[in-house]
């Protein structure tokens, strides 16, 4: 099988590639290939933040957007199409640098310098997506979005302080129409072009299931947050691949009177943009779910279609009672998202499926939702438990409770013992301790390297008891009572 061309925009020029395995990373061609060195490899499975660069292509309203990226677990091919900038492309042409470099350098923000091509990257989409259009950065945001990024050795204030002192500088624009022209340009000649060879990248729904009929050997991805993670760590190699990030249908969320659908190919960035608007609440834990270079590459269908026994969106969506579409050109299957797992990263899927959409119940009245992570590091980290209780308390007495769990057992699941417990009881300090005892004697977590199964256990007790005085008003021991404070000049 041979292998389609890759073809961005980068510099304001076209840029092909041949003959490049489907399974070659981002950063590998990036690297070996264009000799772009500045960008860098540190942990190679999207922890660090080195290798940093940004992408953008047109929104819904035409407008490009620009996202933050890993490119070492990103795949090649998967920026067919787009728009790429290195940290070699943000120098102007005389050598003056960008706003994201000169602010690093006036605040002192760089010091062994092996991050801050990534970090003046993660600046230089902060830039596009807020100074540009005359948003003030703030403390909050560029701590939100300098995430998934780490740093040894600044201690990070230097760096907030030059995400802040961008705004300050002269400007520097993007033509963005020129760009979106070459891209238009791109697409027309991409269209003409069937999907075959080594790397699949249909652009339709019924393009994707009839590829999945004729190829259920090849590797799905989507964003490549895990994947990478194989290709990059346990050395695997897929000889094809089918990538379901372009089918237009599964990049929609759509809105209906009782519940919010989620595409496969959504990112986790703009998934839980969605889930944010219906539940404000959960902005915290949306944030924390990863840096958002992998949230802006990782798609809710393929964390849920993962099955991970960490991840974090499915006791979410457990919890607030979500079911998956599954889809083929025999017809669909809908289920709770409970139901479509079977065993360690095995689910239900035949060979000839895909995960379509995630339908996501809208809040009842008087819904009471918290979430909790529990992870060795505050920022971009996986969690060792993770507990979402969803409860609607009327007249004193539970009338509905969904509780997911995550890193308890082999796959992310319903704590039904405890729900029933709870159900349709009076919500006392009494019922909440015999739930406590029930849910650490529900699973048999084990002990790795992020926590032991006795830590787990005594955890999952504990941010019930939580859940309990959260109910009860107390309000000081929940993450999104913090606000971090702007910087004082002194």
């Amino acid at each position: 099988m041979e292998s389609k061309t890759i073809r961005f925009v980068r510099r304001g020029e076209l840029v092909s590639l041949t003959n490049v395995p489907p399974d070659r990373t981002l950063l590998e061609v990036l690297r070996e290939d264009l000799q772009c060195t500045g960008t860098k490899e540190g942990c190679g499975e999207g922890d660090c933040g080195a290798c940093t660069v940004v992408l953008a292509e047109p929104g819904p309203h035409g407008a490009l957007e620009y996202r933050a990226i890993n490119s070492c677990i990103r795949l090649a091919h998967s920026v067919d199409g787009m728009a790429l900038w290195t940290v070699e492309d943000l120098a102007g042409a005389d050598g003056s640098l960008h706003p994201a470099q000169e602010a690093m350098v006036r605040c002192h923000g760089s010091q062994c310098g092996f991050c801050t091509p990534g970090f003046v990257m993660s600046l230089f989409g902060m830039y596009q997506n807020h100074v540009c259009k005359g948003e003030a950065v703030t403390r909050e945001l560029a701590q939100e979005e300098l995430s998934g990024n780490l740093c040894r050795c600044t201690g990070y204030r230097p760096i907030l302080d030059a995400a802040q002192e961008m705004e300050n500088l002269p400007r520097v624009s993007v033509d963005e129409q020129a760009v979106i022209a070459q891209l238009e340009q791109l697409r027309a000649r991409r269209e003409l072009v069937p999907s075959s060879g080594t790397y699949l990248d249909p652009r339709s729904l019924p393009e994707l299931l009839a590829l999945r009929a004729r190829h259920p050997q090849a590797q799905v991805v989507a964003g490549c947050t895990d994947v990478g993670l194989w290709v990059t760590k346990m050395h695997m190699q897929f000889p094809q691949v089918l990538d379901v990030t372009r089918v237009a249908e599964l990049k929609q969320v759509e809105r209906y009177d009782h519940h919010v659908a989620i595409g496969a190919a959504v990112t986790l960035t703009d998934a839980f943009e969605a889930l944010v608007a219906d539940r404000p609440q959960l902005k915290t834990f949306a944030n924390r779910f990863a840096g958002l270079p992998v949230r802006n590459s990782g798609t809710l269908g393929g964390n849920v279609a993962n099955g991970s026994p960490i991840g974090d969106s499915m006791p979410l969506l457990i919890a607030l009672g979500a079911h998956v579409v599954l889809m083929s050109e025999r017809g669909h299957r809908d289920m709770p998202l409970e139901d479509f797992y079977t065993g360690y990263r095995k689910n239900v899927l035949a060979p000839d499926e895909v995960v379509a959409w995630i339908k996501v119940p809208k809040p009842a009245d008087g819904e009471f939702l918290r979430a909790y992570k529990i992870s060795k590091r505050y920022d971009d980290d996986i969690s060792a438990v993770c507990l979402v209780v969803n409860a609607r308390i009327q007249d004193g007495v539970v009338a509905h409770v969904g509780i997911g769990a995550g890193g308890v057992a082999a796959t992310p699941v319903r704590a039904v013992k405890t729900e029933a417990a709870l159900r349709g009881q009076p919500w006392t300090l009494d019922a909440a301790k015999a739930a406590t005892a029930t849910l650490r004697s529900e699973f048999q977590p084990i002990s790795d390297m992020r926590a032991s199964a006795a830590y787990r256990s005594e955890v999952l007790g504990n941010l019930m008891q939580r859940f309990w005085l959260e109910t009860q008003g107390l309000q000081h021991i929940n993450l999104e009572s913090f606000r971090l404070a702007e910087a004082t000049t002194p």
